[in-house]
């Protein structure tokens, strides 16, 4: 390969001809890429303008590098882009659903050593969960009890 490979956005995978190695992106946002993700799963579809708008609210931003972050997310898969008219309407590829999967089953592996009931335990000993959210994990607890 001519060049350097930024291995940040890159991962291997395993070929049948070990003398060929072919890099993929990876689809694994930074936190960067995250909060743009959030506003983009609350507006479903946004200009790159709405987004910096939103990201403005609580962050610092230039409207260039977030032009830049939302381009880079588009060659990693992560959104999706509308190139038909001049203003580029931008989409998310992923769903909130399956990030927040993919980083917690991240973390429950790295910080708790697999055991996902330390998370729940430390999560829950450290905020005052309201009686909504307590009644909601003891339903998916009574739900998890039945489909053992």
């Amino acid at each position: 390969m001519n060049g350097f490979v930024n291995y940040k956005y890159f991962r291997t995978l395993p070929y049948e001809n070990t003398r060929t190695m072919t890099l993929i992106k990876s689809n694994k946002p930074t936190e960067s890429e995250l909060e743009i993700l959030q506003v983009l799963w609350n507006e479903k579809a946004a200009t790159v303008r709405t987004v910096h708008e939103e990201l403005l609210k609580t962050k610092d931003a230039g409207y260039t590098t977030t032009l830049k972050l939302m381009q880079i997310m588009f060659e990693k898969g992560l959104v999706t882009r509308d190139s038909s008219n001049k203003t580029h309407i931008y989409q998310p590829a992923i769903t909130r659903e399956n990030t927040q999967k993919q980083f917690l089953n991240r973390m429950i592996d790295s910080l708790f050593a697999g055991s996902s009931s330390d998370l729940v335990l430390q999560a829950l000993g450290g905020h005052n969960a309201s009686d909504e959210e307590l009644n909601k994990i003891q339903q998916l607890i009574d739900q998890l009890k039945k489909d053992k």
